[in-house]
């Protein structure tokens, strides 16, 4: 396995758009690793300690209607600035496999090419934020952006409520970076049984260990 950072731990991203199932493959695997022996810390974004989350309360809010893009892209960095520096950093240093729900690629989806914030100014700002840690493995849950948006229950969050073009951008946004690192970012459709992804997950996860 080719390490992307320094770091001993392992560090895997999970991406996709709403209503993938995301966080359900997350606790599967690490399910998986736990029964491996594996020390497994779960974060999520933006959040994961008590700064993001607070930053995330604040992105999320449906009533911060007059938020601009570079604002939303800047928050979301400063959460992912304070999530690196506090968890992400010191759990790969003490070997432990980090398992994050969402990271750098879905600000480049969701305010790259969702929004059209230039995606060279994310790349660099998100090199700052995030120390230039990169993750080993990225796994893109995809699916129709209709079907996702219809497995959402209760109260949308101000960036679920946007419409289904803007969401159709995120999609192919996914697929275009999947596409530019092939190694790094693998894409699973979200079009069998939960178990039949699991296996996927723990195939693409496997490698990483030999």
């Amino acid at each position: 396995m080719e390490k992307h950072h320094k770091y001993r731990g392992l560090f895997i991203t999970f991406e996709g758009a709403e209503g993938s199932g995301k966080s359900t493959q997350i606790e599967l695997l690490q399910g998986y690793l736990k029964q491996k022996q594996k020390d497994v810390v779960i974060v999520r974004e933006p959040g994961g300690v008590a700064i993001s989350e607070k930053i995330r309360a604040i992105l999320l809010d449906v009533n911060h209607t007059r938020m601009s893009d570079q604002c939303e892209m800047l928050l979301y960095m400063a959460a992912r600035a304070q999530l690196v520096s506090e968890v992400l950093l010191p759990a790969l240093s003490d070997d432990k496999i980090v398992l994050c729900d969402r990271y750098i690629d879905s600000t480049l989806a969701y305010q790259g090419y969702g929004n059209g914030i230039d995606l060279q100014s994310i790349t660099r700002v998100g090199a700052f934020a995030t120390q230039s840690l990169r993750p080993d493995l990225t796994i893109v849950f995809d699916l129709p952006v209709r079907t996702g948006l219809g497995r959402i229950e209760g109260r949308k969050d101000r960036i679920e409520q946007r419409n289904v073009d803007y969401h159709q951008r995120v999609r192919e946004g996914y697929l275009t970076l999947a596409r530019r690192e092939p190694d790094r970012i693998k894409v699973i459709q979200v079009n069998t049984s939960r178990e039949e992804i699991h296996a996927r997950v723990r195939q693409l996860t496997d490698a990483l260990f030999e």
